[in-house]
């Protein structure tokens, strides 16, 4: 048992995967093993955290794997071994950054041409298991125009093929500028913009404050893989409509979009 944020490990777990996807581009095995572990001060990686018992998550992929100055740098913030317009790479710092907040390890073991392990490191708690109540899995259509802004690829294919099946119409961008660019000539028929709160060149906080000089009233989600926090809160006080955390949920995503949707309708020459 261990104490987690449920929605964050999704991510964390959701990006170690799509890393894999990423080093098999022909095919290959993901291999995904869970065990009790028992580190002690002897353990190289324990880097200050307490010992103890431990749920060891691994992840292997039998991929391209990586050379050590790749290995050295594979946590960076935007530091990415894809070519350019296939996203930044940040997904392995957020998976870095959950996994230190919850008091936990991450290690990886990698060799060219020989594929990738991550391992995962969370404390054990000797506390019973939460079972939490069911959630409401109702799914709710619109037909409005959204505008998709992302600079993961992935995020872009997957959120935009949920959107179009809840009946929306779905324009896309992959980055900030695009985003304005899409804006400025298709304004008056998006009815909602759904933003990434992290991307280079232009973050998703500059890009909300210009959408709110083109088109003043247009309801704006933001969205992050972290929870809430005070970055998120001071765009949320300039007049944002909502938040929503990655990975999405469709029926989450559905309800969040017809809650700003249906309490935010503006007037045509809005």
């Amino acid at each position: 048992t261990v104490e987690i944020d449920r929605r964050q490990m999704e991510q964390v777990f959701l990006n170690l995967f799509v890393n894999a996807w990423h080093a098999m581009p022909g095919g290959g095995d993901l291999i995904i093993k869970t065990e009790n572990a028992l580190l002690d001060e002897t353990f190289p990686d324990l880097h200050g955290n307490a010992p103890g018992p431990f749920a060891k998550i691994s992840i292997t992929d039998t991929g391209t794997g990586m050379d050590e100055v790749t290995l050295k740098k594979i946590f960076d913030p935007f530091f990415s071994t894809r070519e350019m317009g296939r996203g930044t790479g940040l997904g392995l710092a957020v998976v870095y950054g959950i996994i230190k907040n919850h008091d936990g390890l991450i290690t990886i073991d990698s060799k060219v041409g020989q594929g990738s392990t991550f391992t995962v490191y969370l404390p054990a708690s000797d506390k019973a298991p939460h079972h939490e109540p069911t959630r409401d899995q109702r799914i709710i259509q619109g037909s409005e125009t959204i505008l998709l802004v992302d600079d993961e690829q992935m995020i872009i294919n997957v959120a935009g093929a949920m959107l179009e099946q809840l009946g929306y119409r779905v324009l896309t961008a992959i980055s900030g500028h695009q985003a304005l660019e899409t804006m400025a000539h298709a304004g008056k028929d998006i009815d909602l913009v759904i933003l990434d709160l992290i991307m280079p060149a232009m973050d998703g906080g500059k890009v909300f404050d210009r959408v709110r000089e083109i088109r003043p009233k247009v309801p704006v989600i933001i969205s992050s893989g972290y929870a809430i926090d005070e970055e998120v809160e001071a765009i949320m006080s300039r007049g944002c409509n909502g938040f929503i955390q990655k990975p999405y949920d469709m029926s989450v995503l559905s309800r969040k979009i017809r809650e700003i949707l249906d309490g935010t309708k503006e007037s045509p020459l809005a």
